[in-house]
C-alpha cells in the first residue's frame, strides 16, 4: 500500500526566501531520518512564507503506512514556526 500526502504550510516568521529554507531543509532532513518516508518541497518554491510539501511512505499494511505518515505529519505540525492549513492524501 502506498500512501501519500499534500501539506500546504505558512511560515509566519520567514521575511526571505532564505529563511523560509532553512526552517524547511531542516524540518526535511530531520523528518527524513526519523520516519520511513520520502518528502520534498512540491509547489510555492519561490513563495518566502508558503509551502506544499509531498509526503509518500510504502507499505505491505495499509495501516502501517497510515501510521508511519501520519507520525511524519504530527512531528512536521510539532515545529512552532509554520502551521498547516491543508492536507490531501491518496491511497495507491
Amino acid at each position: 500500500m502506498i500512501v501519500y500526502a499534500e501539506c500546504e504550510y505558512i511560515i509566519s516568521t520567514a521575511h526571505s526566501l532564505k529563511e523560509k529554507r532553512a526552517v524547511l531543509q531542516s524540518m526535511l532532513t530531520r523528518t527524513k531520518q526519523k520516519f520511513n518516508v520520502s518528502i520534498v518541497e512540491l509547489d510555492h518554491q519561490d513563495v518566502w512564507q508558503r509551502t506544499c510539501i509531498g509526503i509518500v511512505t510504502i507499505s505491505s499494511d495499509k495501516l502501517a503506512a497510515e501510521r508511519e505518515l501520519m507520525h511524519a505529519i504530527r512531528y512536521l505540525d510539532s515545529n512552532p514556526e509554520w502551521e498547516r492549513t491543508e492536507t490531501r492524501k491518496e491511497y495507491l
